[in-house]
């Protein structure tokens, strides 16, 4: 081996990339606008969902219970009738309408246990979930205060003091801008250097490369060490300027740390994106494989999901998987600032499994050259 030759050829994989604009903007927009609408597209909690009443009732309490919908959590009410509620729902203008019956306020008094209906569109899954529940409490507030003819907190027996650890504001854009990260990351690795070996073989410059005093196990470091280097340039400008900055998302741990496991992690995809595109013969052949692995590893790594609400059999399968590891280590550094003494399990895992995974790649990558010579 000859560190000259895998710097040189590394060098020209990057002048290639460079001169590649699709992959270029796929890079660009990963780690700006893709991580930005991830954050912002989850939403913290309920936001301007449109609300229509009809209020059969007319009581000072119907009144009450209308005047205490308002934004940010809903769009001020519109008063509608009943032949307007079906159409409205059905033209998608309304995820909630609340229906109160004539008489409910004097039921009530009376003891008669009066009922509301609540119709929800259930199509618009994230508000309904929650603005149900936002409701209910609403009216069961409005209702309980209205009837002790005082607006004030009931006494509990137990005072709950809640203290929220590593994300004080509860805001989801925290969870979701940098779970994009570690995602693009996983992606852009194993697309990166598939995508490169394809198109060497597309282009004929693998003929080339046999030709020259170099060895597979340079041809694939070079791979591995440029792209990998592009992605962790990449990741690191997107969590200082996009994650740090235009979102306002503290980073709690060693950033040092963070890309320490980052880049054995990429290690590991960057190998396995090099076995890849060994198999793949042309760049849809690349993209179909690409997705049958990239979602397992995403969705059953713990990131979108926690692994304990997984079955044993696929926990135990993922410890092979490298983004298991990498986003167990991520979130102990970037969210709760753990340090060295917390993650050196996650490390020596993403060693042994980068190891298995290049090993893996060079004898494919040694077979495929000698087919082709």
């Amino acid at each position: 081996m000859r560190p000259a030759n895998i710097l040189h050829l590394g060098f020209k994989e990057l002048s290639s990339l460079l001169r590649d604009p699709i992959l270029l903007v796929l890079i660009l927009y990963s780690f700006t606008v893709g991580v930005y609408a991830a954050a912002t597209a989850m939403p913290d909690s309920l936001n301007k969902a449109p609300v229509a009443i009809v209020d059969e009732d007319g009581s000072p309490l119907s009144a009450r219970i209308a005047a205490a919908f308002y934004p940010p959590h809903f769009l001020k009410p519109v008063m509608i009738n009943q032949q307007e509620m079906d159409n409205r729902m059905d033209a998608g203008f309304d995820t909630f309408a609340l229906n109160i019956p004539p008489d409910f306020q004097s039921d009530l008094l009376a003891g008669r246990l009066p009922a509301i209906q609540l119709n929800v569109d259930a199509t618009r899954m994230s508000q309904a979930f929650t603005g149900n529940g936002y409701i209910q409490t609403i009216i069961n507030n409005e209702v309980a205060e209205f009837v002790r003819r005082y607006r004030g907190d009931t006494e509990t027996a137990v005072d709950l003091v809640l203290r929220a650890r590593f994300n004080p504001s509860l805001t989801q854009t925290w969870f979701g801008s940098v779970m994009e990260v570690i995602n693009n990351v996983t992606m852009l690795s194993i697309v990166l250097t598939g995508a490169s070996l394809i198109r060497e073989r597309e282009h004929g410059t693998v003929e080339h490369l046999l030709v020259m005093p170099v060895t597979p196990f340079e041809i694939m470091t070079s791979k591995i060490w440029a792209m990998g280097l592009v992605v962790l340039i990449s990741c690191a400008l997107s969590l200082v300027v996009v994650v740090q900055g235009l979102l306002t998302v503290t980073i709690e741990g060693s950033l040092l740390l963070f890309f320490i496991g980052t880049g054995l992690h990429l290690f590991a995809t960057t190998s396995m994106g090099i076995f890849m595109g060994t198999l793949a013969r042309s760049m849809p052949q690349f993209g179909l494989m690409l997705m049958l692995v990239l979602l397992p590893l995403q969705m059953l790594s713990g990131g979108v999901t926690p692994r304990e609400s997984m079955p044993v059999f696929v926990q135990t399968v993922m410890q092979a998987a490298p983004t298991t590891h990498f986003v167990a280590l991520s979130q102990a550094i970037l969210f709760r600032g753990g340090g060295i003494e917390v993650v050196w399990p996650q490390f020596f895992a993403l060693i042994i499994i980068g190891t298995v995974l290049f090993l893996l790649a060079l004898t494919r990558f040694r077979k495929t050259l000698s087919m082709m010579a």
